[in-house]
């Protein structure tokens, strides 16, 4: 936290940024059974699927709570780079956006190079992909967009280490408390109900995320 804390004093925002692809919209074919003394709760066994969709959600790092979250039926290059350009044109006071991520592809793709160097230098010379440049490959456009002399820029994950993305706690708790027991008739239905759920989780229950974890010595 210490890191973040004092980018934000610099004008930094710190955003732990991840999707959650998948999402069901499943209708239950008969009311739960309401909770009663003695009993749980008990919730139909049987559903339809109306559809799926996918959420691409920022975690406020330093502050706690959602900021500018998208939710699609797809999960495109095109859409991660719209969901990064509307988060960057939400605020206007920010000097400069650090997004914590994955590598997934999407992260590191040629359309996001394309606008972060757009921000930087209209003018600069990204090569082509495939053949030379910064353009060239998946390391040498993952090299352009960790600079952290850039307006906007990306801190990646190690590989196989998206556990450590704060985002994904944040997934954990909208899983437990909506997602699994939900009702969604369509969904329309389940995006709404993910946005209210959103906006109820920054009003009551937002705040950082402190990571402590004493770790086991090696033994042989």
């Amino acid at each position: 936290m210490a890191a973040p804390q004092k980018w934000a004093d610099a004008g930094i925002k710190t955003l732990s940024v991840d999707e959650k692809t998948g999402i069901q919209a499943l209708e239950r074919i008969a009311p739960d059974l309401p909770l009663q003394q003695g009993k749980k709760r008990c919730q139909e066994f049987e559903y339809t699927r109306h559809g799926t969709q996918c959420l691409t959600a920022n975690w406020d790092v330093v502050n706690g709570g959602i900021i500018s979250p998208t939710i699609e039926p797809t999960r495109t290059e095109e859409d991660f780079l719209a969901h990064i350009r509307q988060t960057v044109e939400s605020d206007s006071n920010v000097k400069k956006w650090a997004f914590v991520c994955d590598q997934l592809n999407t992260h590191q793709s040629a359309s996001l190079v394309k606008w972060v160097a757009s921000l930087v230098d209209p003018q600069i010379d990204l090569g082509q992909k495939g053949k030379s440049g910064i353009l060239q490959n998946k390391e040498t456009r993952t090299a352009f967009l960790a600079d952290d002399q850039h307006p906007v820029y990306f801190i990646y994950t190690p590989k196989h280490c998206s556990w450590l993305n704060q985002i994904e706690i944040w997934f954990s708790i909208l899983s437990r408390r909506l997602l699994r027991r939900g009702n969604f008739s369509s969904t329309q239905d389940l995006k709404e109900q993910i946005l209210r759920f959103i906006d109820y989780f920054n009003r009551t229950m937002a705040k950082p995320f402190n990571w402590t974890y004493n770790g086991k010595p090696l033994s042989f």
